[in-house]
């Protein structure tokens, strides 16, 4: 497996790990804990993952398409509204 599959994989390994706590509040630890994961792993894989930045990517992988398919594939599906859902409480000073 080449580094950029690699780095895909551990990221829809945390996807995944999301879609395990799916039925949870998107404000419980486990959740913003995830969400501090994700955006760390962004940081440091791909740019700097800033809250706003953040937030954003948290509207897309719940806008149906291609990210919501592969998240809802990597967690089941509810999982990508579920991740956005802990974005939002995650970045709730973020300016929109």
């Amino acid at each position: 497996m080449d580094e950029k599959k690699a780095i895909t994989a551990r990221m829809m390994d945390i996807f995944a790990s999301f879609g395990e706590i799916r039925g949870e509040s998107p404000s419980c630890p486990q959740a913003q804990t995830l969400v501090k994961k994700l955006q760390d792993f962004i940081t440091e894989h791909f740019y700097t993952c800033t809250d706003e930045i953040l937030k954003g990517l948290g509207e897309m992988y719940a806008a149906c398409g291609d990210f919501t398919e592969n998240i809802d594939r990597a967690g089941g599906s509810g999982t990508a509204g579920f991740v956005n859902e802990a974005v939002k409480v995650f970045c709730q000073d973020c300016k929109s």
